[in-house]
């Protein structure tokens, strides 16, 4: 399928280019903030930690790496030409008790990554079902529509 194909469909529900480049750049900027942070913190505060905080935030850090790396991997992957129907790879949720032991600014962080990642899901939940409902009659039939 082209990319006049591919933006042709997407329209109908609510994936469209201009959506995807938003959710990216939230994506690419979200990545910053949280490397930022999980870098100059673990510089500045890990030594105030108790090892179970210092480990929990490292493994909390990596599940909103994650997040964020499987939401940018699934929209780059639906900016290009050829499209794709790869699922979004599934995520690790964090523990609701875990986080609030961390830090406010990492609770932060963390609750960021799960929504954008929670919508980007809902996003590919819609496409998925709307491939399941893609008629190839339906397809030539707006064909002649269109020719005639």
């Amino acid at each position: 399928m082209d990319q006049k194909g591919a933006t042709d469909m997407t329209p109908a529900f609510g994936l469209t280019t201009k959506v995807i480049d938003s959710l990216y750049l939230e994506a690419m900027v979200l990545a910053d903030e949280a490397r930022s942070y999980f870098d100059q913190f673990s510089r500045n505060a890990r030594a105030d930690m108790t090892p179970l905080q210092r480990v929990s935030l490292s493994c909390e850090s990596l599940k909103v790496t994650t997040r964020l790396m499987h939401s940018t991997a699934w929209l780059l992957a639906q900016r290009s030409p050829q499209g794709t129907s790869n699922p979004l790879a599934a995520a690790a949720p964090s523990e609701t008790t875990t986080v609030e032991t961390l830090p406010e600014e990492a609770r932060t962080l963390i609750r960021e990554s799960e929504d954008l990642y929670a919508r980007i899901q809902r996003l590919d939940k819609k496409l998925a079902h709307a491939s399941e409902m893609h008629s190839p009659a339906l397809d030539l039939r707006a064909r002649l529509e269109q020719a005639f």
